[in-house]
C-alpha cells in the first residue's frame, strides 16, 4: 500500500487513486448527503440505539442544518397483525447524515388509519 506524503502525491509529484480518494472524501465532508442517503442512515442508526429494525421511513425533509426523517418501528407484535403496536420516531440527522437526536412522536396500532383532517 503506498501512503503519500504531505504533498498529496508520490515522490515523483503524481497522485494516487489512495490520495484522490482521501482529498475527495475530506472535500465531501461539509457536503449535505442526498435525501435517499439521509434516509438510510436515519434507520440504520434508529436501528442501531433501539435494537429493532425499522419497517419504513414515512417522510424525509430538508432542515438549516441537515434533514429531519419519520421512521416507523414496530414496538410490540400482536396476533393478528393488525393489532400490533407500532411508533413513529422523528430522527435529527446533521447534513452529513449522522443522528443528532430521535423522539418517539405517536404510538398507534398497525390497523389505525389517520382521521382526515
Amino acid at each position: 500500500m503506498k501512503t503519500a506524503g504531505r504533498s498529496g502525491g508520490t515522490r515523483d509529484g503524481s497522485r494516487t487513486s489512495e490520495d484522490t480518494t482521501s482529498e475527495d472524501t475530506t472535500h465531501r465532508a461539509g457536503r449535505r448527503v442526498s435525501a435517499p442517503r439521509a434516509m438510510r442512515r436515519a434507520a440504520e442508526q434508529l436501528q442501531e440505539l433501539l435494537g429493532r429494525a425499522p419497517e419504513s421511513v414515512s417522510a424525509v425533509k430538508p432542515t438549516d442544518n441537515g434533514w429531519q426523517a419519520d421512521v416507523e418501528v414496530l414496538e410490540l407484535e400482536r396476533v393478528p397483525g393488525t393489532t400490533s403496536v407500532m411508533a413513529s420516531y422523528r430522527v435529527t440527522l446533521d447534513e452529513e447524515g449522522e443522528l443528532l437526536a430521535y423522539e418517539r412522536i405517536r404510538r398507534y396500532t398497525r390497523g389505525q388509519i389517520d382521521p382526515r383532517q
